[in-house]
Parts: C-alpha cells; sequence; structure tokens
C-alpha cells in the first residue's frame, strides 16, 4: 500500500481564538511535497499538527508509513552525543562488547557490523566529519541542523517533515541539504522559503487563510501557474469594472426616461383633456415601474461591486509588489567604501579577518559570501563602525544605512510612523504616509508599534524608513535579510531593492534572491584558519 498522509475536515485555532485551519481537506502522497504560504498562516502548526506533538481541535489524520521530523528548534543536553542524535549508542556498545569478547551469541547475531560505516557515510552525504562519541554541543546551529538531517536519512523513514531546513546554512549546507532532496525516494513534507530547495519538490501546496491548494510540479511551475491566475485576475478585474459602469450606464439612462415620462404626465394632468382617473392609474403603474426598476437596478449594482471587490482582494494577493523610489545621486565611479589591510578579530591573536581590502565604487551591488565562521558579519561590523580593526583602515566616504538581521535601527517600542520621522525629521506627515504607504503600510497599519511586527513586515519597515524619504543613502548594507521571512516578503524586499539606485552590500547564501537584486560582483570571504585570503570577483 503506498505510504500517504490525509488531513480530513481539519480545524485548529490558536490560544488566543485565530483560526488557522477550519474543514481542511488534504493529502501528501508518496512524493516531495513543498509546503508553502505567508509567516503565520499555520505551516508549522500543520507539521506539528501531522506529527502529532499537537492534537487536532476538529477532524482527523492518517499517516500510513513512517515518519522523521526536523523541527525549526533544537535543543541539545551537554552529554548527548552523535551516536545519541542517531539513536544508536545501544548498538555502538553491543558492537564493543563483541570487539572485546563480552557479547553473548545472542547478541553476536543481531550485530550490525557495517553501523559505524553506515554512521560515516550519512555525515558524509550532509558534509559533515563527525564520528559517533562527537558532543553535540561542539556543532554549530548549521551543522547541528546538518547533523539531524542526517539522522533522518540514516533512520529510512517513509515520510520526512523538514521545517525550514535550509535556516541559517551557509551555501555548503544549503547544497547539502538541496542534494539529499534531490536524492529522497521516500515522502518528504518541506516547509521552506529557500526556492532552490523548493524546485526540487514534486509538488508545491499553497497554505492560505481559505484552505490549502496543490500545484503539480515544481517552485518554478507554480510560479508559471501564478502568473496565470495573476493574468486571469487582472482580466476579472477589468471585467467588473466594466459591467459596474454598464449597470451605472443603464441606471443613469432609466432614470433619465423616467423623468420624461413623469414630465409628460404633469403636462398632460396640467392640460386637463384627459379623465383624472385614467391619468391617476398611469401614475400609479409608472410609479410601481420606477419602483421595481430602481430595486433591479439596486441588486444589479450590488451584485457588480460584490463582484468588483472580489476581483480586487484577488488581485492584491497575487499582484507582485513594485515601489518607485527617490534617486540616492551616487555617481558612478564615486568611492563610498575603502578597506586596506583590515585585520580584526574578538579574541588577541585569533584573527577572524587577515590583510583584508576591499573598495566599493559607484551604485555597485556586492555579495559577501563565504562559509559560516568565514568573517562576514564581523567584515560588515567592521564597515559599520561596530568593531575597530586591530590594524589596517576602514573608510565610509558617504551615508550609510545597515540593516542588520533584527532591524535594530527601528525602536520597537514606538510605531512605524514614528520610526520614519525619527529618522527623515525632515519629512513632514504628507511625505511620511506616503513614503510608508509605497511599502504597503497604509492609514492605521502605519501605526503599529514595531515590536508587534512579524519579521518581513519588520524589514519591510525598516526598508520603508531607510529608503523612502526625500534622499535615500547612497549606501546600503544589508546582513542575512532573507532568513525567516516567507516569500512574499523575500519578494517584497527584492522589489524594494531594485528600485533602490546606490551602493549595495548584502551577506546571503540565498542564490535567487541575490540573482534577484542584481549583484555585480562577490566578495568570497575564506576564514583565515583555511590559509586562503579574501577572493573578489
Amino acid at each position: 500500500m503506498p505510504v500517504s498522509i490525509s488531513l480530513s475536515h481539519l480545524s485548529w485555532s490558536t490560544p488566543d481564538g485565530r483560526s488557522l485551519f477550519s474543514d481542511l481537506n488534504l493529502t501528501f502522497g508518496p512524493g516531495r511535497s513543498g509546503l508553502v504560504g505567508r509567516n503565520g498562516v499555520g505551516k508549522s502548526t500543520l507539521l506539528k499538527l501531522i506529527a502529532g506533538s499537537l492534537q487536532p481541535q476538529a477532524g482527523t489524520i492518517s499517516v500510513d508509513g513512517s515518519l522523521g521530523i526536523l523541527r525549526q528548534t533544537v535543543q541539545v543536553a551537554d552529554h548527548e552525543t552523535v551516536a545519541d542524535l542517531f539513536g544508536i549508542s545501544d548498538a555502538l556498545a553491543l558492537l564493543g562488547r563483541a570487539e572485546n569478547g563480552t557479547a553473548s551469541i545472542d547478541e553476536l547475531s543481531i550485530a550490525d557490523w557495517m553501523l559505524e560505516a553506515r554512521l560515516e557515510t550519512a555525515l558524509a552525504r550532509l558534509g559533515l566529519a563527525a564520528e559517533a562519541r562527537t558532543p553535540l554541543t561542539s556543532f554549530s546551529g548549521g551543522q547541528l541542523t546538518r547533523a539531524k538531517l542526517a539522522a533522518l536519512a540514516f533512520a529510512d523513514p517513509d515520510f520526512i517533515l523538514l521545517d525550514e531546513p535550509t535556516n541559517n546554512l551557509d551555501r555548503a549546507g544549503r547544497e547539502a541539504v538541496i542534494e539529499l532532496m534531490a536524492n529522497w525516494r521516500g515522502g518528504a513534507v518541506v516547509v521552506s522559503h529557500d526556492r532552490e530547495l523548493l524546485d526540487g519538490m514534486d509538488t508545491i501546496v499553497e497554505l492560505t487563510s481559505l484552505g490549502a491548494t496543490s500545484y503539480g510540479g515544481n517552485w518554478s511551475l507554480y510560479r508559471e501557474r501564478k502568473a496565470i491566475e495573476l493574468a486571469s485576475a487582472r482580466h476579472d478585474l477589468a471585467d467588473a469594472e466594466r459591467r459596474l459602469a454598464e449597470v451605472d450606464r443603464k441606471t443613469q439612462e432609466i432614470a433619465e426616461r423616467k423623468a420624461r415620462k413623469d414630465g409628460a404626465g404633469r403636462r398632460k394632468r396640467a392640460k386637463g383633456d384627459e379623465p383624472l382617473l385614467l391619468l391617476d392609474a398611469r401614475k400609479e403603474r409608472s410609479e410601481k415601474t420606477g419602483g421595481d426598476n430602481a430595486r433591479l437596478a439596486e441588486r444589479r449594482r450590488d451584485q457588480a461591486l460584490g463582484d468588483l471587490a472580489t476581483a480586487r482582494d484577488r488581485m492584491e494577493i497575487l499582484q507582485p509588489f513594485s515601489v518607485r523610489l527617490p534617486s540616492t545621486g551616487l555617481p558612478p565611479g564615486r568611492i563610498v567604501l575603502q578597506v586596506d589591510d583590515v585585520s580584526a578579530g574578538y579574541v588577541t591573536d585569533h584573527p577572524v579577518l587577515a590583510d583584508l581590502s576591499l573598495t566599493i565604487s559607484g551604485p555597485e551591488r556586492v555579495a559577501i559570501t563565504g562559509r559560516n565562521g568565514s568573517g562576514k558579519t564581523t567584515l560588515l561590523s567592521l564597515i559599520s563602525g561596530k568593531l575597530a580593526p586591530w590594524s589596517g583602515h576602514v573608510r565610509i566616504l558617504t551615508d550609510f544605512a545597515m540593516l542588520d538581521q533584527q532591524v535594530s535601527l527601528l525602536n520597537p517600542e514606538i510605531s512605524i510612523r514614528d520610526n520614519f520621522r525619527r529618522l527623515n525629521p525632515g519629512a513632514g506627515e504628507n511625505a511620511c504616509r506616503a513614503a510608508l504607504a509605497r511599502f504597503m503600510f497604509r492609514a492605521d497599519t502605519a501605526l503599529q508599534r514595531v515590536s508587534s511586527l512579524s519579521g518581513g513586515q519588520m524589514l519591510r519597515a525598516g526598508l520603508a524608513c531607510v529608503l523612502g524619504g526625500e534622499r535615500p543613502p547612497p549606501l546600503l548594507i544589508l546582513d542575512e535579510p532573507t532568513n525567516h521571512l516567507d516569500i512574499d516578503s523575500i519578494e517584497t524586499v527584492e522589489a524594494g531593492l531594485r528600485a533602490y539606485d546606490g551602493a549595495l552590500i548584502v551577506v546571503s547564501h540565498d542564490e535567487p534572491f541575490l540573482e534577484a537584486i542584481g549583484i555585480t560582483r562577490r566578495v568570497d570571504l575564506f576564514g583565515v584558519s583555511e590559509g586562503r585570503r579574501t577572493v573578489a570577483r
């Protein structure tokens, strides 16, 4: 019997009563399914329901096959090792007894003599060189994620559930996960905003507040389908606007025709050449007809307005974000950043960067790339002035703004509008509201407190406050801007950065993002321990 996961009439609400699913019906087959949707729509909750760590408030979940689960957050104890993670501690202990001659005959019959070789192969598949005794606390966050993925593959379940498996991974880690999924022959449900990973899926399932829709094929095919839906939505919107105009035109014609007939009736009554009884009957029929026509026109207009509202709502969901920004006025060839023979670090005699030189001129778009620990964040700290170099010089020759992963330039205790006015003191209220509206913070949404925003909303607010002023800074620095964002939010950020005409420095492992914002040069960092200097190309 083929493995499957079936959700039937599933309902679940948050503790504060917000409904995430209502009468949801969905089936995952044995292929690889990418689960996408806006942050907060319930993707991670759906995985927890399937895994059994949450119970549905209504409906049923049927799982035919075994499950392996990778969750976003992982806590490990000090004593836990790779063997504990893989669940092979007892089997390794048995092998130890077999090697020293203390194992029983029954134990020898079940000993897995290839266990250590299989463990080494599973770890190498995810780019890890570790042993069974390696403490999990010695791993970085990205290495721990890869180790957990290796343990999942080692267990070989019928289905794996992955929640943002490439978050916080460097390029090599991302590629290892993508390769693992490309070769995975079991079932998989993958929550991710990583478009490269999603391009390896067999099906894309889009989760919205209205339910779930499955699209056969990978991410690229899904986007093509959404583009067709957008074209259809535009057609429906134009058609709804035309029908409303037609209803209004016909209503006006009927009203004018009735006014002419009423005028003629009044003139005949004034002449007195027809019986009053006949004139009264005509007047009554005219008033009844007029009332019927008015009610019919009102129903038709209500229907047209409803169709128009539906078409506009659909357009609001499907329409890609776009924005126009004021020019920075940065001329080509002007040097905005000069880094000369810089060495820096945090512990004496253990530099993170050594003898680094870098020049950025004009509106270049530079990606800072490299493995985790190679010094990317250290370089941004040097550029922004948060860290002083041990030797060499760092000179920024223009105004700049930096958006780190916490968007810390925003004051979390005040509104988006107040943050804009604080960062753009010369802007009036109308200019402030217009700038925020360009980034989809309209009316009361501009009055939201920053601390209440999602990650995607906060980064969008940061971009609005930095780039929406009368003259945006000529240099913008971004540190892993797509981490923890849903794809809609990523594409919003991409649109904002495409409209920006200044110099850009961005740290990111997200290749589709770098391509979308038009990176013109890369600076690859290699850790000092690797014995290689920075390579710029």
